[in-house]
């Protein structure tokens, strides 16, 4: 017996060979490197629980069934100790973190190992296919493994050793697990808030609460705004409140803005002082803004203050202040006069005053200037920061280089959104992955459907053989809303840098009409290679019919623009995908329909 799903189920009997019930859980003792198995669980008659000690009743075990030493009679039945766990209860089916993998995986079977005919001892977790294979029905594991050698393949089983094991909460039974000896707060804190954002989210506090306080708090810093919220609420408030005051001041205030005020105010009410008045310093800012991400953790000192003072100062800082590149000058009056790099400060001479080692053409922002401005700057000017002042020129606080490539890259996904592109949306990988392609595609699955109608229901069955060049019309269709779309980002309420009106229309017109006639002259061209009348006239309608199509596409281009702009100017996504599925349509209706005209009404076609 290799694996708890095998055991599961078997036969329990007595010493006198009488069957007493059936293997329903096995108990191990969690404080050991390879856990040995402790206690075993069977139903009994009328489908009893009952548990007993293994050591001192299991004589042993095969695939036939589970011996024990004594008769049923003289059996004395225990209770699961608290440093005790149920396999099948406690751990199959469940999620465990793997930190050699950085994943979250599921426990599909748990494998043993037999030492002597009584013993028994957990080496892994299987989180492969096998696992789930075996516990539906062991022969379909084996089927499986023989299909896939005659392929040349090996279905390899996936297991993690339990080396280490720790319980997050008793109940639940989370295990946190590691191959490579390195436990969850031994790994970067960024690993860590990736593999959190994979649990369930009832497990996510457990997991904090099993952290050192200076990793929780640097790790609930990496962790995504979605999720922050939601885990705060979910934790004891005084190990939140001590979790964010070890937070950088501005990741803090971000974290409270997203809680109610209530929340908020209680956890504030729990910090120290210090950290509190440094957070409440930078609640009071609009969000978006440099005052919304700037830190109020900096160095600044008076610029009579010599290299040797700076030094000092520098030396007698906090362990946990932030990391800094940059020490600010103030003159006798507290305003921002400079700045100088710890380069600097190094290679100067300690009676050497800041003000004559400083750099004046400071480049600062306001405290309500767009965020993505200031990161704009802090990217062109290659800063590693950047100062944030008053009407005054008073220092509040700093935006690092760091909340700067954040910001952009929020501003890029949002970008992204607004494009229509589902990449840049958080959700199941696989159903994120598959509208990802249908959106990119999106002519063909239109062109596929025109198709089942035409040969399904006959309905336009007399004009199949358009289909043929249909796939043309579509993609310059959905060019043409990508190309509108990425103008109404582009000039997004900037009404002084977009295209007139008049011009757009005119080019547009050019333009429709210049690659229309240009399609349908090629089409005339490869018409007179054709010998077959009928191949001919066909080829000819295609022509007519498809310029025509492509002109007054590109030319409606012009009203998606607008359109769509005026709903990135209100702030709403453009709708590019609701206006490519239009654009496609009403170029397939135009396409047919004036098909349907030339024949009709101006004998194309004979």
């Amino acid at each position: 017996m290799n694996y708890l799903s095998e055991m599961i189920g078997l036969p329990v009997y007595d010493a006198t060979g009488e069957k007493i019930g059936e293997v329903n859980d096995i108990g191990i003792a969690t404080g050991e490197i390879f856990p040995r198995v402790t206690s075993l669980a069977f139903r009994g008659p009328s489908r009893t629980p009952f548990m007993i000690s293994w050591r001192k009743y299991v004589d042993n075990i095969t695939d036939k069934g589970v011996y024990l030493q004594v008769a049923a009679e003289d059996i004395r039945f225990s209770y699961l100790q608290p440093s005790e766990l149920l396999l099948a209860r406690d751990l199959l089916d469940k999620q465990i973190v793997d930190t050699q993998g950085l994943k979250v995986v599921r426990v599909n079977d748990l494998k043993l190992s037999q030492s002597g005919k009584d013993q028994l001892r957990l080496l892994g977790a299987e989180t492969g296919i096998r696992g789930i294979l075996r516990q539906l029905w062991p022969p379909l594991e084996k089927f499986a493994l023989k299909v896939s050698s005659l392929f040349g393949k090996k279905l390899d089983e996936r297991l993690i050793a339990w080396n280490y094991m720790d319980l997050l909460d008793r109940d639940l039974s989370q295990v946190k697990l590691s191959i490579t000896h390195k436990r969850l707060d031994e790994l970067h804190p960024a690993d860590v808030a990736d593999i959190i954002e994979q649990l369930d989210p009832r497990l996510r506090a457990n997991v904090f609460a099993s952290l050192d306080a200076e990793v929780a708090s640097a790790t609930m810093s990496e962790l995504e705004d979605e999720y922050q919220a939601d885990v705060i609420d979910d934790m004891d408030e005084s190990f939140a409140s001590s979790m964010i005051a070890g937070m950088d001041p501005d990741d803090a205030a971000d974290l409270l803005n997203e809680l109610s005020y209530d929340k908020a105010e209680k956890l504030l009410h729990l910090m120290g002082v210090h950290e509190q008045k440094s957070i409440r310093k930078l609640l009071g800012f609009k969000d978006e803004t440099a005052g919304g991400i700037m830190t109020s953790e900096f160095v600044a000192l008076d610029e009579e203050s010599t290299v040797s003072d700076t030094v000092d100062y520098i030396r007698a800082l906090d362990e946990e202040h932030p990391s800094f590149h940059y020490v600010y000058t103030l003159d006798r009056d507290g305003i921002l006069s400079g700045v100088l790099s710890l380069r600097t400060l190094v290679l100067a001479q300690p009676d050497e005053l800041l003000k004559d080692l400083a750099y004046t053409d400071l480049i600062t922002a306001n405290p309500e200037e767009d965020q993505e401005e200031v990161a704009i700057s802090i990217m062109k000017y290659d800063l590693l920061a950047l100062p944030v002042v008053d009407e005054n020129y008073r220092l509040l606080g700093i935006v690092t280089v760091d909340d700067a490539l954040d910001v952009l890259q929020e501003e890029h996904e949002e970008d992204l959104q607004l494009a229509g592109d589902n990449r840049a949306v958080e959700g199941d990988k696989l159903i994120s992955n598959i509208m990802w392609f249908v959106r990119r595609q999106l002519w063909f699955f239109i062109w596929l459907i025109l198709g089942v109608i035409a040969f399904g229901t006959g309905a336009i069955a007399d004009y199949a053989f358009l289909l043929a060049a249909l796939p043309i019309v579509l993609i310059i269709a959905d060019d043409m809303t990508s190309y509108a779309s990425n103008y109404a980002i582009e000039y997004a309420g900037n009404d002084e840098d977009a295209p007139s009106p008049l011009s757009l229309t005119v080019q547009n017109l050019l333009i429709g009409l210049s690659v229309g006639g240009f399609l349908g002259l090629l089409a005339f061209v490869a018409i007179s290679l054709f010998n077959d009348p009928l191949l001919s006239h066909n080829f000819k309608l295609i022509a007519v019919a498809g310029g025509i199509t492509i002109a007054l596409t590109i030319f409606a281009s012009g009203i998606y623009m607008y359109l769509m702009k005026a709903r990135t100017d209100k702030g709403k996504d453009p709708g590019t995908y609701l206006t490519s599925v239009v654009s496609m349509l009403m170029a397939s209706v135009i396409y047919f329909g004036l098909a349907y005209a030339l024949t009709h009404f101006f004998g194309l076609v004979g």
